[in-house]
C-alpha cells in the first residue's frame, strides 16, 4: 500500500539535502574529494554525497539510469548519505549502491549504482580511505553493517502480497546493503511463534515480519515462552517489513508503510529497547507491543473482516458507524494511574523529545540498546520480570483504584502512536517512558461530537477533547460486560454493509483485541514491562510523530 502524506510521518528521505549543505558552514571544510575518470569528482558533504560530472550536461537520461536525486544542477547531482546502502573498491573501480527514489512523489525506492575507475593509481589508498570515510557516514556509530536478518514472510496476510512485495522491493534493498538473510513462508497460524521460540539467537540480529502487525505479536510471544525470553527478546531485534491491512508498527518506527522505504529503514535501523505490556486472562499470559482494544476499537478491528476490500479505510468507516450509532460496551476498570492531567502529559512529552533532539545533535542517544547491556543466557535474570501488580485472578492490588463505566463507548490503550496511516491515537506514546497510553469515550456522546473528535485524531488533537479521557498508566484490569441487545431496525445484510458484522448484537460473544488479535471476552489485566523488548527504529527515543496539537 502506498503511503499516503502526511506532514506527521518521517520526513522523506530523498528530500533535496542541499539546503542543509548550504546552510552549513562546517560543510566545506568537512567535506573529502575523490577525483575519478571523465573528470568527476566525489565529496563527502555533512548530510550528502556529491556527485559532479560534465558527463550529466550531455546527457538526458543520466539521472533516470543512475537514479541520482535530486539534481543540484546539470552537471551535479547528490545522494543522501542516509540512502548509501553499500561502497567497494575493486582495485581501481568503485562501485556505491542507494536506494533512488522511484514514482512522483519518490513514495518508494529501488536500488541504484554508480560505477567509476579511480585513474591516478598513485591515489589508491587515498580512495581507500574515502570509502571507509563514505561507509562510516553511511553507517554511523550505532547502526549495523551487514545485518544478519531472519525474514519471515505471511503469504496469507493483508491483500495476500507479501511474498511479492518482498521479492520485487526489499529483498534487492537488503541484498545491496550486503546482508546475510535467511528466508521462511509461514503456513499456519502461530508459526512465527514457533519459529521465535527455537530460533538460533546467536546466528541473527534482526527477525524481519513481511506481513501486517500480525507476525510481530507472534514473534515478541514466540521470544516471551523460551527459557531465555528476556535475553532473546532483547538481543534479537524485531521489525515489520508493511506488506499487511495494518502496518501499524512500521509507521512508528520508520514513519512508513511503504516496504522499500522501510527496508531501507531496518538497513539503517537503531537498536531500540521497546516497551511490551504483559496481559494476564485466566491462565494465559501473553505480550502486547501495539495496543488493546475493548468497544468501538475492538469491534471494527475484528468485526469488519468482510470490510478488507477497503484496505486501511475500514478501520475509518467501522469506527464512524458505530460511534454514530452511540454503542457503548459497559465495564468496569480498575487502573494504576500515573497521570491523567493532559497538560503534564504533553509537558513530558514535549521535554522527552527535546531531550531526544539534543542528544541526536551530538551523536548522542541514550535510548540505544547496545549488545553488550543484553542480559546473558546463563544469567538467571535471563528469564522473564516478575509482574508487580500479580495478574488477573489475583485479588485486586491496592494500587488499584475501580471506576464502573457503563456507558463506555471506547476503551483504548496503546503502547505506540499510530494505529493506522491516518490515525496517530496515542500522541503521546512514547517507545520507552515505562507508560501505557489509555484513552476512554463514553459511548453515548453528541454524534456531533463524534464527528469532530474523528476529525481531530489525524492530526494528533484528539487528547484536547474534554469528551476524550486519556492518562499515562502503569496497570489495569478490565471486567467487560455485555451491553443491552439495542432495538435492530435494519436487516442483517445491511448491518454487514455498514459496519462488518452479520449480527444484531454487537456485543454477542464480545470481542476484545490485543495487537488486532482476538482473545475471550472476559476479564484481563495488564501491566508495561519497561524495556522489555528490542526493535530497529529510525529515531530511537521516539515514534515518528510530531506530537499532539496543543488545540483542538
Amino acid at each position: 500500500m502506498a503511503m499516503r502524506t502526511k506532514k506527521h510521518l518521517a520526513p522523506n528521505p530523498f528530500d533535496d539535502p542541499s539546503e542543509t549543505l548550504s546552510s552549513s558552514s562546517s560543510a566545506a571544510a568537512d567535506a573529502v574529494v575523490l577525483t575519478v575518470d571523465r573528470n568527476a569528482t566525489l565529496t563527502l558533504g555533512t548530510d550528502s554525497l556529491i556527485v559532479l560530472d560534465e558527463g550529466f550536461r550531455d546527457s538526458r537520461t543520466i539521472s533516470n539510469c543512475c537514479g541520482l536525486l535530486p539534481p543540484f544542477g546539470k552537471t551535479t547531482r547528490a545522494i543522501a548519505l542516509h540512502n548509501v546502502l553499500w561502497a567497494s573498491l575493486d582495485d581501481f573501480d568503485l562501485t556505491i549502491h542507494y536506494a533512488r527514489a522511484v514514482g512522483r512523489r519518490g513514495k518508494a525506492c529501488r536500488v541504484g549504482v554508480i560505477n567509476y575507475t579511480v585513474t591516478d593509481k598513485s591515489s589508491h589508498a587515498h580512495a581507500q580511505r574515502w570509502v571507509q570515510k563514505l561507509m562510516g557516514r553511511a553507517y554511523p556509530v550505532h547502526t549495523k553493517r551487514r545485518k544478519r536478518i531472519k525474514v519471515l514472510v505471511n503469504p496469507f496476510g493483508g491483500t495476500g502480497n507479501a511474498q511479492k512485495l518482498w521479492t520485487r522491493e526489499v529483498e534487492p534493498i537488503f541484498a545491496a546493503a550486503q546482508c546475510s538473510v535467511d528466508v521462511e513462508r509461514t503456513s499456519y497460524r502461530g508459526h512465527a511463534v514457533d519459529v521465535a521460540e527455537k530460533l538460533d539467537l546467536s546466528s541473527y540480529d534482526v527477525v524481519a515480519c513481511a506481513s501486517g502487525d500480525g507476525l510481530p505479536h507472534e514473534v515478541f510471544n514466540g521470544f516471551a515462552k523460551r527459557k531465555d525470553a528476556r535475553r532473546a527478546l532483547q538481543k534479537v531485534a524485531v521489525v515489520q517489513i508493511p506488506c499487511g491491512s495494518g502496518n501499524a508498527m512500521s509507521l512508528n518506527l520508520n514513519g512508513t508503510d511503504s516496504p522499500s522505504l522501510a527496508a531501507v529503514e531496518i538497513v539503517k535501523g537503531i537498536r531500540t529497547p521497546l516497551d511490551l505490556v504483559a496481559i494476564t486472562q485466566g491462565d494465559r499470559k501473553l505480550y502486547s507491543f501495539l495496543s488493546q482494544a475493548v468497544g468501538v476499537i475492538a469491534d471494527t478491528d475484528l468485526g469488519t473482516e468482510s470490510l478488507r476490500w477497503m484496505g486501511s479505510f475500514r478501520f475509518t468507516w467501522g469506527i464512524l458507524v458505530r460511534m454514530l450509532g452511540q454503542t457503548i460496551y459497559p465495564a468496569e476498570v480498575s487502573v494504576v494511574t500515573d497521570t491523567d492531567d493532559k497538560r503534564v502529559i504533553k509537558e513530558q512529552y514535549r521535554h522527552a523529545r527535546e531531550e531526544h533532539e539534543a542528544a541526536r545533535s551530538k551523536n548522542l542517544n541514550a535510548s540505544i540498546r547496545e549488545d553488550d547491556n543484553v542480559a546473558d543466557d546463563n544469567n538467571e535474570d535471563s528469564g522473564l520480570p516478575t509482574l508487580q501488580y500479580g495478574v488477573a485472578t489475583d485479588p485486586l492490588h491496592s494500587a488499584f483504584k475501580t471506576i464502573d463505566m457503563p456507558k463506555l463507548g471506547n476503551f483504548y490503550v496503546g503502547n505506540m502512536c499510530y494505529m493506522s496511516p491516518d490515525a496517530p491515537f496515542f500522541a503521546c506514546a512514547l517507545p520507552n517512558d515505562g507508560r501505557m497510553d489509555m484513552m476512554a469515550i463514553a459511548g453515548n456522546i453528541k454524534r456531533s461530537t463524534c464527528l469532530k473528535m474523528l476529525v481531530k485524531v489525524e492530526d494528533g488533537s484528539m487528547i484536547n477533547f474534554p469528551e476524550a479521557a486519556y492518562s499515562k498508566v502503569l496497570a489495569y484490569r478490565i471486567i467487560p460486560r455485555a451491553a443491552p441487545v439495542p432495538a435492530q431496525k435494519l436487516g442483517p445484510r445491511v448491518r454487514r454493509w455498514l459496519g462488518g458484522t452479520a449480527g444484531g448484537n454487537v456485543n454477542e460473544g464480545g470481542l476484545i483485541a490485543i495487537d488486532g488479535e482476538r482473545i475471550p471476552f472476559e476479564p484481563f489485566q495488564a501491566e508495561i514491562v519497561p524495556g522489555l523488548a528490542t526493535v530497529l527504529s529510525k529515531s530511537g527515543a521516539i515514534y515518528e510523530f510530531e506530537g499532539p496539537r496543543s488545540t483542538i
